[in-house]
């Protein structure tokens, strides 16, 4: 039964995966069904490029239409039509170099021997971008399939044209992608990472020991909370893209931030998970010293109450970008959410206005300390004057 239960395991481990993603693209919007429906049109995009060109016109090489139509159902409307117009444009190229010199020499061994290295070599053009590679597929299609002819290699260029048409007309046309969701999605994701993350070290100093605390994990995820942040700028990077040539973007625009409230999202965001990775490293560093190095409880305690009234105007200025008092987007506050927020901020202030007075008398003889929790008040200022500001 053992090598039943090995022989069944990959199978399990797939499925265990299928299944959930299969269930999400059913019930929910998400990236599970975004690329269902990508899927669907590049199928149906080839569909409609061989109905045409190869079972009404039975053209010769009619696989060209459907092929460029499903490489051309890009993840973005402007992607479909900037790469569509490079990819013709290098595939134009490969096929005029390659017929002209077969025809030119008589023989297709020379002609391939001559062609191949000069089509790869234009097709490193920075014009043509990613697609340079198209121009040694065109020449190939010339030089191995028969015998090489002005109308064959005319032919194939007008197959491509139309399977370009078809894959751009059916990714504009059928519900063309916004990746709205995603980048707000990732916003929302390193806003909760980075108050989940304070409020852990915040309840693990508040019983002012330090023993047994769980500080390289804290780190770890401190450090990931950047590479979070990164993805949100991706994931923005990706729906400005999306939006541009795409119709059903202009009918979303209204709802849309503008690029000052995205960078300023993510300014805010950068310097939490900065201030938040400097406060892991210095609460790790001062755990792993010894006991001499370490604040007394009533300053640790202190320095928890701290950390979690961070926690908590990190939460709320979340709510202020994504929860149900917002406007739709980033930088677009509600009353009640931007108000609570102000107040939070204000609370925070304080805290560390009667932290930073209370400080040089809890650790007077210790200049060191002194330093690092002077430094963490500073971070802890900026970062509320930042989410103040915003």
């Amino acid at each position: 039964m053992e090598w039943i239960r090995n022989a069944t395991r990959p199978v399990r481990r797939v499925t265990g995966v299928v299944v959930p993603a299969v269930r999400r693209a059913w019930s929910e919007p998400g990236r599970e069904r975004d690329l269902v429906v990508q899927a669907s049109k590049a199928a149906l995009a080839a569909w409609l490029a061989w109905a045409v060109v190869g079972w009404w016109l039975a053209a010769p090489m009619a696989f060209v239409a459907p092929w460029v139509a499903v490489v051309l159902v890009e993840s973005t409307v402007y992607r479909s039509i900037a790469h569509g117009l490079q990819q013709l444009a290098a595939i134009a190229v490969g096929t005029v170099v390659a017929t002209a010199v077969a025809l030119l020499l008589d023989s297709t061994m020379t002609a391939m021997a001559l062609v191949l290295p000069a089509v790869l070599l234009l097709g490193q053009w920075r014009r043509l971008g990613s697609q340079g590679a198209y121009a040694a597929t065109g020449a190939l299609f010339v030089l191995t399939n028969g015998p090489v002819t002005v109308a064959a290699s005319a032919a194939r260029i007008a197959e491509a044209v139309f399977g370009a048409v078809v894959g751009v007309a059916v990714n504009v046309l059928i519900r063309p992608p916004v990746y709205l969701r995603d980048a707000r999605a990732a916003l929302e994701d390193a806003a909760g990472e980075a108050q989940e993350i304070l409020d852990a070290v915040a309840d693990g100093l508040a019983g002012g020991e330090w023993d047994d605390l769980p500080v390289g994990e804290w780190h770890e995820r401190a450090l990931r909370l950047g590479r979070l942040v990164d993805q949100a700028r991706s994931a923005i990077g990706w729906s400005r893209e999306s939006m541009r040539g795409n119709p059903r973007g202009r009918r979303t625009r209204p709802r849309l931030p503008g690029d000052e409230a995205y960078s300023d999202a993510l300014g805010v965001l950068d310097y939490v998970a900065l201030h938040t990775s400097g406060v892991t490293r210095t609460v790790r560093e001062i755990a792993e010293s010894g006991r001499a190095a370490r604040p007394g409880p009533e300053l640790t305690r202190a320095y928890a109450e701290f950390l979690r009234q961070t926690a908590r105007a990190v939460r709320l200025y979340g709510r202020t970008l994504f929860g149900p008092d917002a406007a739709g987007a980033p930088g677009g506050h509600g009353d009640a959410a931007g108000e609570e927020l102000r107040e939070a901020v204000s609370e925070l202030q304080r805290t560390l206005d009667d932290f930073r007075r209370g400080l040089p008398g809890a650790v007077p003889d210790d200049p060191d300390a002194l330093v690092t929790y002077g430094s963490l008040l500073a971070q802890a200022n900026r970062l509320a004057d930042l989410l103040a500001q915003d």
